[in-house]
């Protein structure tokens, strides 16, 4: 399953990506999956959420792997479609929309994903909590564009909290 999830974002990025500007949005492609990474490394024995094989096992055995392609595969894509398709120059209103949809569509895409099974949620992570998390991804994905290094510093502070808030034991860390 997480295949053929794989290939769709593939297509969806060919189709919409915006690719002529891909040295545009490097940083920012950089800085998601950055993040992705230090969470996996830091949560790896307390992890928030966890992926499952399906169908395509023989290819993405377990979650370590299947986290690695999701990260160098989808996260490019989605920050090539999203930013590329900003409404920079519309209202405020308009971009709160743009960025609502976003936040509304991935966060029924996990929610199929609990339902198919090829996900799961621990540790006190529910479908809520990575409802606000989208939301803080596509905020910031967007804030990155501009300012990365005040985007850097919110991060470690939200790191920070959501160990914090989740209560991850120091001692479940490498």
């Amino acid at each position: 399953m997480h295949i053929l999830l794989l290939i769709i974002f593939i297509l969806a990025g060919w189709k919409w990506g915006d690719w002529k500007n891909w040295r545009k949005y490097y940083p920012t492609i950089l800085f998601f999956i950055i993040g992705d990474l230090l969470y996996n490394y830091l949560l790896y024995d307390y992890t928030m959420w966890r992926f499952h094989t399906s169908f395509d096992k023989f290819i993405l055995p377990n979650h370590t792997l299947i986290s690695i392609a999701v990260t160098f595969i989808s996260f490019p894509v989605k920050v090539l479609i999203y930013l590329g398709h900003y409404p920079e120059n519309k209202s405020k209103f308009i971009q709160f929309i743009y960025i609502f949809a976003w936040i509304l569509f991935f966060t029924l895409f996990e929610f199929g994903a609990l339902n198919l099974g090829i996900l799961s949620h621990h540790n006190g992570w529910n479908l809520i909590a990575t409802f606000f998390f989208y939301i803080v991804i596509f905020v910031m994905l967007r804030l990155h564009q501009d300012r990365q290094l005040l985007t850097w510093v919110i991060s470690f502070g939200l790191i920070i909290f959501l160990c914090i808030y989740f209560d991850v034991p120091i001692t479940s860390m490498k």
